[in-house]
């Protein structure tokens, strides 16, 4: 009765926190700063992203999260716990309930990995709900009816596409291919066409200013700053946003193979509810430029991207939290 809920979308590129009754009350990049001599943990979040690609010798700065599912775990927990006492204060009497989203597709030991991890960083109890699922109660779809409705959540490292009847997941598909992958499809574009290296943080600076799953109308363009790939020397260049869709065109396609594959398994009955209401699309990525449009082309499907589409699963998990009695068939409690 006194303890906190939290609901936590624990994501490769950002994680958020949902506290019941608030709302979302903090969304924060998935990164962490260590300091290599001792293993101390000298920031975390938005300070520790800031530092990707600027740290000095025995300082490193690693996201431990990667393709959607726990890379490492001791850093993992260092996360958590910071979450946890930034919502709930670090001297607490009651320890909080925590609900975490996970991949429709992670394997068993994945799943205890990231109870293991909830319990250790100071819950009281944990909870964990599929990511697709928490997606499509955050985009405000009647999962509950029996119709078929089906959520694709395109987050930073993987993507989860399912549908989703009778309040459970009928058929999914999960691919580790998200936005870091776009971003490293332009890293290496420009590192083969100019023979320039650029940071991680440049190259989600031109993801989010050029980047378009079909060609835009307007030509747009901006200078990049790296480092010559023979000389050794700071160089800049012009980019075109052309250049950039062709260059993400496979990483896209990939994503949308995990999509058909969805289609391709869904039973007949479900796929003509899928045709008259389309697919709905959440997660970071599907914020790219006429991502909806490219994938209404390819699969004949309408496709639609969500209001909120990045606070889609933080919110889902917390209205499963708050409401736990309703989704108790599809969580799993430790």
């Amino acid at each position: 009765m006194f303890s906190k809920r939290i609901g936590i979308d624990l994501g490769t590129a950002n994680s958020l926190v949902y506290l019941e009754g608030e709302g979302v009350v903090l969304n924060e990049p998935t990164v962490v700063a260590v300091s290599e001599d001792d293993g101390e943990v000298v920031a975390v979040g938005s300070d520790a992203k800031e530092m990707l690609g600027r740290t000095p010798e025995g300082i490193t700065a690693t996201r431990p999260m990667r393709d959607g599912v726990i890379a490492d775990y001791i850093i993992t927990e260092v996360l958590l716990k910071h979450f946890i006492d930034k919502v709930c204060g670090k001297s607490r009497f009651f320890k909080p309930e925590v609900m975490v989203c996970v991949p429709a597709g992670v394997t068993s030991v994945e799943r205890r990995a990231v109870l293991d991890a909830t319990l250790s960083a100071g819950a009281k109890s944990a909870y964990l709900i599929e990511e697709p699922l928490a997606a499509a109660i955050g985009a405000k779809i009647p999962i509950g009816a029996p119709s078929g409705n089906m959520i694709v959540d395109i987050g930073g490292g993987s993507t989860e596409a399912a549908v989703i009847s009778l309040g459970g997941v009928v058929v999914h598909s999960s691919a580790r291919v998200g936005g870091n992958k776009v971003d490293e499809s332009v890293t290496q574009y420009i590192r083969r066409r100019f023979n320039l290296i650029i940071g991680e943080r440049t190259a989600e600076e031109i993801k989010l200013t050029l980047a378009s799953a079909t060609s835009l109308e307007e030509r747009i363009s901006m200078e990049i700053r790296g480092r010559d790939s023979i000389t050794g020397l700071p160089k800049t260049i012009e980019l075109t946003d052309k250049e950039i869709t062709e260059a993400i065109r496979p990483t896209l396609n990939r994503i949308l193979e995990a999509v058909k594959g969805v289609l391709e398994q869904t039973p007949p009955e479900l796929a003509s509810d899928i045709i008259d209401k389309g697919i709905v699309m959440s997660g970071g990525t599907s914020l790219l430029q006429n991502i909806d449009k490219y994938f209404t082309e390819a699969t004949g499907v309408p496709c639609h991207v969500a209001d909120d589409a990045l606070l889609c699963v933080v919110q889902g998990t917390g209205m499963a939290l708050e409401n736990i009695d309703l989704y108790k068939r599809s969580i799993t409690k430790r």
